[in-house]
């Protein structure tokens, strides 16, 4: 089958980067779904992954997670997906990732595809809304009926443009996002911020200047050491801090004095962990595809690239290397 792979740590300026192969069929264990892979969704660990990742005994590596597409065999041990099915899924850090013809996927981190969406627009969804819904209500804990705020830290990236939306659609918090240039202020209000300040100065500074309270939650999806130390001035006694990127150095002593929770939030642990509650993961998604049906959700889809080729996914990758974007870029099938 078709395959694009890194065989290796490269600038995606070498066109070696990511190259064009045939590599060998998917093997299914006995839970496995084998997905004809339909579209791609693009994220920024795509690349993260491709710069840091040594391929075992040489062995071309193909990377992507985000994909969507159409069940066409499954594992003896498979209960929730039949061949036919049309799913969406966020994969496994350590499998054989999307950038293929072909893919196999547990079927407890998979989710029914909406209906309402192609291919490409659903791919676009499940690394993000996983991490979204993951570090809102399994990790910081958050109360759906609370009156609080909750502070999103880059409110226009893929994983901010998930989390706005599903806290505007599952909960009665004050979403209050971060952005600093007018295209990324206007699109976090389009999902539904209720506010948006700017992030280019101290954050604490900028809630107190636009009148919000002092924000309960705060999801830290980026640069999360430059704003470490106003967002513990920031955060509410009591609160809690969730963060997806870099971990600040410390101090903590601020936050002691507030009570204040940390939480760590990796879209991945429940798959690469085998947890127990690996299904949990299946039951987002499928919530999220019923809340895009229902027209609660809308994809985070900003641009398709073309078909999946080297060229048109080393181009996906140097547009997430240089943090400008804003929502998702996808691919179509090869």
């Amino acid at each position: 089958m078709k395959a694009i792979v890194t065989p290796g740590p490269r600038p995606v300026t070498d066109p070696a980067a990511l190259v064009a192969i045939d590599a060998p069929e998917p093997e299914l264990r006995p839970r496995d779904l084998l997905v004809e892979i339909k579209g791609v969704g693009l994220n920024p660990v795509d690349f993260k992954v491709r710069l840091s990742r040594t391929p075992g005994d040489g062995a071309p590596d193909i990377l992507g997670y985000d994909a969507a597409g159409i069940v066409t065999a499954v594992g003896p041990e498979v209960s929730l997906f039949k061949v036919g099915d049309e799913v969406f899924y966020a994969g496994q850090i350590n499998r054989p990732g999307s950038n293929a013809e072909r893919q196999a996927v547990d079927e407890r981190i998979v989710g029914p595809k909406p209906r309402s969406l192609d291919f490409t627009q659903a791919a676009a969804l499940p690394l993000t809304s996983l991490t979204a819904w993951e570090l809102l209500f399994d990790r910081m804990r958050a109360d759906a009926d609370e009156d609080q705020t909750l502070l999103v830290v880059g409110g226009a990236g893929g994983v901010g443009s998930a989390l706005i939306q599903i806290a505007r659609a599952r909960t009665r918090l004050r979403v209050v996002a971060t952005a600093s240039r007018p295209e990324t202020r206007d699109w976090s209000l389009a999902l539904g911020a209720h506010a948006v300040i700017d992030h280019s100065g101290p954050l604490d500074e900028a809630l107190a200047a636009a009148g919000e309270r002092a924000p309960k939650y705060i999801a830290s999806l980026t640069q999360t050491p430059r704003h470490f130390d106003a967002l513990a001035r920031a955060v509410a006694p009591q609160g809690m801090i969730g963060m997806i990127d870099e971990l600040p150095t410390g101090p903590f002593d601020s936050l002691k004095t507030k009570s204040v929770g940390l939480a760590l939030e990796s879209m991945f642990t429940r798959s690469v962990q085998g947890t127990p509650d690996m299904i949990r993961q299946n039951e987002i998604l499928t919530e999220v595809a019923a809340l895009v049906d229902a027209g609660r959700i809308r994809t985070t889809l900003t641009e398709v690239l073309g078909p999946m080729s080297a060229e048109t996914l080393r181009e996906g990758h140097r547009r997430l290397e240089s943090g400008s974007t804003i929502g998702k870029l996808a691919l179509t099938s090869f």
